[in-house]
C-alpha cells in the first residue's frame, strides 16, 4: 500500500536532524541529539569513528579510553567545543590529541590516571576556557603545559599528589592572562610562596582553592586564610574545616584560622588600610609601593573589574601617579580596593577597604542637624530670661525708707548669663 504520510512534527525532527548521508550517521552505542553526541557508559576502549563532523559535544566519559592518541579524530572537528573523557582510566595523552580540535572551550580530563603533564600538552587549544584535571595521580607539571592557553578562566588541579606550588604558570601574568580560579586543593603542598602569592593579581588570589594540603603552619600563611575570611572568600569560607596546618608541637593538624595568639606562633592579623567617605563624594585611594622602577599597575574594584588605563571608565579613574579616583560615591562602590603592582624583579599587591556611609556630608542630615541645633539654643535662651525676670530677688523688698535712693545695680553677672547664647 501507499506510505504513511509524515506528521508535521515527524517531519520537522527529520529536516532538522543532522544525521542523514550528508553529516554522517550515529556511531553505534552512541545517543546523537542533533550537534551532541553522548557515548557515555558505552563500554568504548578507543573513540568511535567516524565522528560526524559537526559534532559539537562529544561525550565520552565512563568508559575505558585509556589511550588518547594524535589519530583519535581523523578529520579536522571544527565544530567541537566540549570534549568531556573523565572516568575512563586515561592514562596516556599524545602532545597531538587535540591538534583537530581548535576551537575547544571545555575539555574534562577529571578522574583518570595521568601521571604528568608533558612539555606543550595543551599548547593547541587557544580558546579553551575550562580544563579539569582533578582526581588524577599528576605529580609533574612541565612549565609549558599550559603554554599558549590566552583564554583559559578556570584550572582544575585538585586531588593529585602535586608537591611544588606551580608559581612560575601565575608569575609573570603573561602566560595565563584570563586565569580566574586555580584549584590546587588536596595535593601534596608542604608550603606556600605566601609573598609571591599576596603579588598575584586580586582576581586570581582570590580563587585560589588551597585545602586539604599537608600545609607547614606559620604567620603568613595565617594572614593570608584570615585575610580570605574577612573578606569572606568562598576558597576560604566553604572549607574552613579543611584548612589545616603542621605544627611540631602538635600531634594532628590544627585549623590554620586556630593560630591567632596561640603558642608557639602567637600569630596576629594584618590590618588593611581604611578610608572613609560618604554619598556623592570624591575619594582618591593611593596606591603607595615600595617597589623601585614600577613597570605598571592597575586596580581591581570590589566587583573584580579591573580599572587599567589612565582615565578609567565610569565613576573610576586611574591618574598617573597611580591613585585611583572614585567620583560621585555610591553605597556599591564600599569594600576592598586592591591595586597590582608589577616591578622588575618582584611584584607586590596594596589593600584599601572603603567604607561609604550612606548619608552625604552636606546632605538633608546636616541641616537637620543645623536647625535642631538653633531650636535647643533658643529655647535655652528663653529660658534663661525667664529665670533672670522671675527668680532673681528683688531688691526693693528690703527698703526701709521711701525717700532712700536705690542702690545702684550691677548687671554684669546677668549680662553675661544673658550673653551666653549658643554660637550659631
Amino acid at each position: 500500500g501507499a506510505p504513511l504520510p509524515l506528521t508535521p512534527l515527524l517531519l520537522a525532527l527529520a529536516l532538522l536532524a543532522p544525521w542523514g548521508s550528508a553529516g554522517g550517521s550515529c556511531p553505534p552505542r552512541c545517543v546523537c541529539a542533533s550537534n551532541i553526541l553522548s557515548c557515555s557508559q558505552a563500554m568504548l576502549s578507543s573513540v568511535p569513528a567516524p565522528l560526524p563532523r559537526f559534532t559539537a559535544v562529544l561525550d565520552l566519559s565512563h568508559n575505558n579510553v585509556s589511550r588518547l592518541r594524535a589519530d583519535w579524530a581523523p578529520g579536522r572537528l571544527a565544530h567541537l567545543h566540549a570534549l568531556l573523557l573523565s572516568h575512563n582510566g586515561l592514562s596516556f595523552v599524545s602532545t597531538e590529541a587535540f591538534t583537530h580540535v581548535p576551537h575547544l572551550r571545555h575539555l574534562d580530563l577529571s578522574s583518570n590516571r595521568l601521571r604528568a603533564l608533558e612539555e606543550n600538552l595543551f599548547s593547541d587549544l587557544a580558546e579553551l576556557e575550562v580544563l579539569l584535571l582533578y582526581n588524577n595521580e599528576i605529580s609533574a607539571v612541565d612549565r609549558t603545559a599550559f603554554d599558549n592557553l590566552s583564554r583559559l578562566r578556570k584550572l582544575y588541579l585538585g586531588q593529585n599528589r602535586i608537591a611544588r606550588f606551580p608559581l612560575e604558570l601565575l608569575r609573570d601574568g603573561s602566560r595565563l592572562p584570563q586565569l580566574a580560579l586555580l584549584d590546587l586543593s588536596a595535593n601534596r603542598l608542604r608550603s606556600l610562596p605566601v609573598g609571591e602569592l599576596q603579588a598575584l593579581p586580586a582576581w586570581l588570589r582570590d580563587r585560589l582553592y588551597l585545602h586539604g594540603n599537608p600545609l607547614a603552619c606559620d604567620c603568613p600563611l595565617f594572614q593570608l586564610v584570615a585575610r580570605g575570611r574577612r573578606r569572606r572568600l568562598s576558597a576560604v569560607m566553604d572549607f574552613q574545616e579543611e584548612l589545616r596546618c603542621l605544627l611540631p608541637t602538635a600531634p594532628a593538624p590544627v585549623g590554620i584560622l586556630a593560630l591567632a595568639g596561640r603558642q608557639p606562633l602567637n600569630c596576629s592579623e594584618a590590618r588593611e588600610a581604611v578610608l572613609e567617605a560618604h554619598l556623592g563624594d570624591t575619594v582618591t585611594l593611593s596606591c603607595d609601593t615600595r617597589l623601585r622602577g614600577v613597570r605598571s599597575r592597575h586596580w581591581v574594584t570590589p566587583g573584580g573589574e579591573r580599572v587599567l588605563e589612565e582615565g578609567g571608565n565610569g565613576s573610576a579613574a586611574l591618574l598617573a601617579n597611580g591613585s585611583l579616583q572614585l567620583r560621585a560615591l555610591r553605597p556599591e562602590d564600599a569594600g576592598t580596593y586592591a591595586c597590582w603592582v608589577a616591578g622588575p624583579l618582584l611584584n607586590e599587591t596594596l589593600y584599601v577597604e572603603l567604607l561609604v556611609h550612606n548619608f552625604t556630608l552636606h546632605g538633608p542630615h546636616d541641616t537637620l542637624n543645623t536647625a535642631y541645633t538653633t531650636l535647643v539654643g533658643c529655647i535655652l535662651s528663653v529660658v534663661l530670661v525667664l529665670i533672670y525676670l522671675y527668680l532673681t530677688p528683688c531688691r526693693c523688698c528690703c527698703c526701709r525708707g521711701a525717700d532712700k535712693p536705690p542702690a545702684p545695680r550691677d548687671d554684669s553677672i546677668n549680662s553675661s548669663v544673658l550673653s551666653a547664647t549658643p554660637n550659631h
